[in-house]
C-alpha cells in the first residue's frame, strides 16, 4: 500500500496532515509579511486620525457601513478608472481593525476623501434619495441627534498608543474638547472626508 492511501484511509492521519499543511502554508506567506516595509510602515505624509475623524471611525463601524462598502481597490485597470490608485497597506497602519472588506453593495470608499462637499455628505447621510435617486443605502437622519461622548474619546487615543499609534500626550489631553458638542454626523463626516487623501495628494 502506498504512503499516500494510508494516510488517506486514517482520518486522524488525514486532519492532522491537513493542519500541518494548512499552517506551514500559512507562516510561509504570513510571516515575512511582518518584516516588509511596505506592510508595516506609513506611507509618507500618514498621520493618525484626528479625534474627531477617529469618532466618526467607530460611527462608521457602529452604523454598518463596512458591510456594504469596501476601503480596498484592488490594482485592476477597471477598478483604478473607476476610483483612484490602488490601495497600499501602508496606508492602514494606523487602523485598529482595518477596514478594507470585499462587499460591494455600494461603492468603494478608499478614495472618497475630498471628492464631495461635506454639504453632499450630510445630505447624503440624512437621506440619500436626495442626492442619488436610485440608491438603496439606508438613511440616517439620527446622526444629526446623537453627540458624540467627549469623556471616552481620550482613553480611545490611549488605546491605540499602545497598540504604536503616534498620539502624542497633547493630542490626548485636547481630543475631549477637540469632539465636545459635535454630534455623530460630523464626525463621520469628517472621517469620510480623510480616507484616501494621503495617496492622492501625492499623485
Amino acid at each position: 500500500m502506498l504512503k499516500h492511501e494510508i494516510i488517506e484511509k486514517n482520518i486522524g492521519l488525514m486532519v492532522i496532515g491537513v493542519i500541518f499543511a494548512i499552517s506551514f502554508g500559512g507562516l510561509v506567506e504570513i510571516v515575512p509579511l511582518f518584516n516588509l516595509k511596505e506592510t508595516t510602515e506609513p506611507v509618507e505624509g500618514l498621520k493618525p486620525y484626528t479625534a474627531l475623524q477617529l469618532e466618526g471611525r467607530d460611527v462608521y463601524i457602529k452604523e454598518g457601513c463596512v458591510g456594504c462598502h469596501s476601503q480596498m481597490i484592488r490594482p485592476l485597470r477597471a477598478e483604478v478608472e473607476r476610483y483612484g490608485h490602488y490601495s497600499v497597506a501602508g496606508e492602514s497602519v494606523y487602523d485598529y481593525p482595518f477596514l478594507w472588506g470585499s462587499k460591494r453593495t455600494g461603492p468603494d470608499l478608499a478614495r472618497v476623501g475630498e471628492r464631495y462637499s461635506d454639504e453632499w455628505h450630510r445630505a447624503h447621510l440624512y437621506n440619500p434619495r436626495d442626492v442619488v435617486p436610485a440608491s438603496i443605502m439606508p438613511a440616517y437622519p439620527h446622526l444629526n441627534e446623537n453627540l458624540i461622548d467627549s469623556a471616552v474619546t481620550p482613553k480611545k487615543l490611549e488605546a491605540l498608543k499602545t497598540l504604536g499609534v503616534p498620539y502624542t500626550d497633547e493630542d490626548i489631553a485636547g481630543a475631549s474638547e477637540a469632539v465636545q458638542g459635535k454630534t455623530e454626523m460630523d464626525a463621520l463626516v469628517a472621517y469620510l472626508q480623510n480616507l484616501g487623501t494621503v495617496i492622492t495628494q501625492k499623485r
